[in-house]
């Protein structure tokens, strides 16, 4: 089992690396924890508090700079809550193993937006009507770039979709579905990818806050192994959201997708080993 102050490094860095690509520290901890061996299921438990955590020490400086879209992450959540509280459920009721290859599967997702790795902003968005009716749009300024960038959102109907089973996953998984919620904002909703990155840390807090209510009901939520992840995600976290305001969007896609191949091969791997 593994120490406090083991669980309590690995979740500073996962809060640090979680809040710069919008995954949540959970992403990162859960499969730490499972090599250190602590059980999966106690794993994703506790990496719900994390995620509550995390969103809280980023989401906040987020707002206050501007780069979370607060309005499109409020019609977004009501989808990924009720998601998390359905797939948290199911959760309790799956063998171990097939978590680990839930798990890298569904991180799978998050190269479908690989062709658009070199643009540094959406061009050529075209609102629909629910999108201008709902007025998602919005501008923050860009240290990279040195400007005010103003963007216009689209197609918020299929991105709730999206984003119910991202819910979904969060709850089965306890990841915050961080990988899954920036490619539906950034591929469907066609919102930038800083802005991706912090909104998403904004809406992974409520979505974990659902599912941890499952878990902890279930009895696999263990304190003792939450706590210093909600303290060491939060810390890391707040150093994350200052960073990434000076990295280019390009920078923040593609150490996305190489903390994601990572986790996925390691989830692998452990499925395999039983």
């Amino acid at each position: 089992m593994a120490s406090i102050v083991e669980v309590l490094v690995i979740s500073v860095f996962a809060g640090f690396i979680g809040s710069i690509t919008g995954l949540g520290g959970a992403s990162i901890t859960t499969p730490l924890l499972t090599l250190l061996g602590i059980p999966i299921k106690n794993a994703i438990a506790a990496g719900m508090v994390s995620i509550i955590a995390t969103s809280s020490g980023s989401a906040s400086g987020y707002v206050r700079r501007g780069l979370s879209d607060v309005k499109a992450a409020m019609f977004l959540e009501m989808f990924t809550i009720l998601g998390a509280i359905a797939g948290a459920t199911v959760t309790l009721y799956v063998a171990p193993r097939y978590l680990y290859f839930l798990f890298a599967g569904f991180l799978l997702t998050s190269f479908i937006g690989l062709r658009t790795i070199r643009e540094e902003l959406p061009t050529n968005i075209s609102q629909d009507r629910v999108a201008r009716w709902l007025d998602l749009s919005g501008s923050y300024y860009d240290d990279r770039l040195g400007r005010e960038v103003s963007y216009r959102l689209t197609r918020p109907l299929l991105g709730g979709a999206g984003m119910f089973f991202a819910g979904v996953a969060a709850g089965m998984l306890g990841i915050g579905a961080g990988a899954f919620k920036v490619a539906v904002h950034e591929l469907v909703l066609k919102m930038p990818s800083k802005v991706s990155s912090a909104t998403s840390n904004f809406i992974i807090g409520m979505t974990a806050l659902a599912g941890a209510s499952v878990y902890f009901n279930s009895g696999l939520l263990y304190l003792d192994l939450a706590a210093p992840m909600a303290v060491g995600t939060t810390i890391g976290a707040l150093a994350g959201s200052r960073v990434l305001r000076r990295l280019s969007n390009k920078t923040t896609r593609i150490l996305f997708l190489i903390v994601v191949f990572y986790i996925m091969v390691q989830m692998v791997v452990r499925g395999v080993m039983g």
